[in-house]
């Protein structure tokens, strides 16, 4: 389940699908995993904009955070920073399984 808070960040449609393109591989990884809930938070500040990820499943949790002058950059910084997060906690559950 993904919960996205656009904050002070405006998003159209097209773009929301297109961040949704992005965490394919995310919630595929999180698919596999028990109780996965992600949560994304983006903000903008001055010029720049911050985006915070919190992932939580049964294992534990995953935190993220990317800051740049687009919210392009930003998401895909962070979902390039979560994939690997995600697929390390999968394979611990993997190994105490």
């Amino acid at each position: 389940m993904i919960k996205l808070d656009a904050g002070n960040v405006l998003l159209k449609p097209s773009q929301r699908k297109q961040l949704m393109s992005w965490l394919r591989r995310c919630l595929r990884i999180g698919s596999r995993l028990r109780d996965f809930v992600l949560e994304i938070r983006m903000h903008r500040v001055g010029r720049h904009v911050e985006v915070r990820a919190s992932a939580h499943d049964h294992q534990g949790d995953i935190t993220c955070r990317s800051r740049q002058t687009d919210w392009r950059n930003a998401l895909r910084d962070l979902v390039r920073q979560l994939a690997p997060k995600l697929h390390g906690q999968y394979l611990a559950t993997l190994a105490t399984a």
